[in-house]
């Protein structure tokens, strides 16, 4: 091991994502300090938030040009200064766009080795964490309720719907396109499905959730969210997962309209959240979405690109809408 392929930032897009904003490198292997581990990266995961961290500060700090790109992966243990690891060891940190990263041990987790490998990037994942903590931990539906979840053919989405059906709730997807339409009905079970790329979100809520809307799952934000507000019932819930309408481009779409006035009218609760802010729901979604998969209760679906240098196409093709579930690089 001489060198180690990564993907650096040549500079921060102004307004849609491009290849030009890329470039792949060749660095010196990176050695471990004191209480750090040394990982070769197996799978990269490409989220919708990779874009909104080129943004500006969020709840990590801001990207810089000429540095590695941010992103999740899934990783094995080459050499390890730290007690809690060992060589061969599967862990789970934010590595990076690169083929071997050092990180201290303690902003790792190790994760059980199980088959395919893959589905402890999606399903079982951060993917998956994400859906269970925002869907069953804060949403909470219950039996007979009317749950509407958008960009739901994606990685986080269509994992949080199936939640819901589990939950007793009726599930109603939006997505982009007739095909992903048809397979989230088909595939997933959802009750119904609108594409918001062909009907108009207004008429297609009114039609599909004739009794409105009482849990609205939104990955979306803009014109999507004040369409779901309109539709809300008295005391329903929003749970704001993403806001991807917002991340590649340089003049986001002016909505959602009417939130004050909606929120008190309607008494509706709106929250955010991100997946680490409580550990023990962290558990109890591995415990739960283990079993779901595991019983067949949960289809996963996964959309794998192979190679590093194919992670920037990869990440602007999810966010162009290609993707069918959890997109990732497979690197090793």
């Amino acid at each position: 091991m001489t060198s180690n392929r990564q993907i650096q930032i040549v500079a921060m897009p102004e307004d849609k994502l491009g290849p030009e904003h890329f470039r792949l490198e060749e660095a010196e292997m990176p050695s471990p300090g004191p209480n750090e581990v040394l990982c070769r990266t197996l799978y990269l995961s490409l989220d919708p938030a990779n874009r909104a961290w080129m943004q500006g500060a969020t709840y990590r700090s801001a990207l810089q040009a000429g540095q590695v790109m941010a992103g999740f992966t899934l990783a094995e243990v080459v050499e390890s200064n730290h007690t809690g690891f060992s060589p061969g060891d599967l862990v789970e940190g934010d590595g990076g766009w690169q083929e071997y990263f050092v990180q201290p041990g303690k902003r790792l987790n190790k994760r059980p080795r199980r088959e395919p490998i893959t589905h402890l990037m999606s399903a079982l994942g951060i993917t998956g964490r994400t859906a269970h903590y925002g869907m069953a931990g804060i949403g909470q539906p219950e039996p007979g309720e009317t749950v509407v979840v958008s960009a739901a053919a994606g990685a986080t989405g269509s994992v949080a719907g199936q939640i819901a059906k589990l939950k007793g709730a009726r599930v109603v997807g939006i997505a982009g396109g007739a095909e992903k339409c048809r397979r989230l009905v088909a595939d997933f079970g959802f009750d119904a499905a609108i594409d918001y790329k062909n009907d108009n979100l207004f008429q297609a809520l009114k039609e599909k959730c004739p009794d409105g809307i009482d849990l609205y799952f939104d990955n979306v934000g803009g014109q999507t969210l004040e369409a779901a507000l309109f539709r809300m019932n008295l005391h329903g819930r929003i749970i704001c997962c993403g806001v991807v309408s917002q991340y590649d481009t340089a003049n986001p779409a002016p909505g959602p309209r009417g939130v004050p006035g909606l929120l008190v009218t309607k008494r509706l609760t709106m929250r955010g959240f991100l997946v680490g802010d409580n550990p023990d729901m962290v558990a109890t979604a591995d415990r739960e979405l283990a079993t779901w998969v595991d019983d067949g209760s949960i289809v996963v679906a996964e959309d794998v690109v192979d190679g590093l240098e194919n992670a920037p196409a990869g990440l602007i093709g999810l966010l162009a809408g290609e993707n069918f579930g959890k997109r990732m690089v497979k690197v090793a």
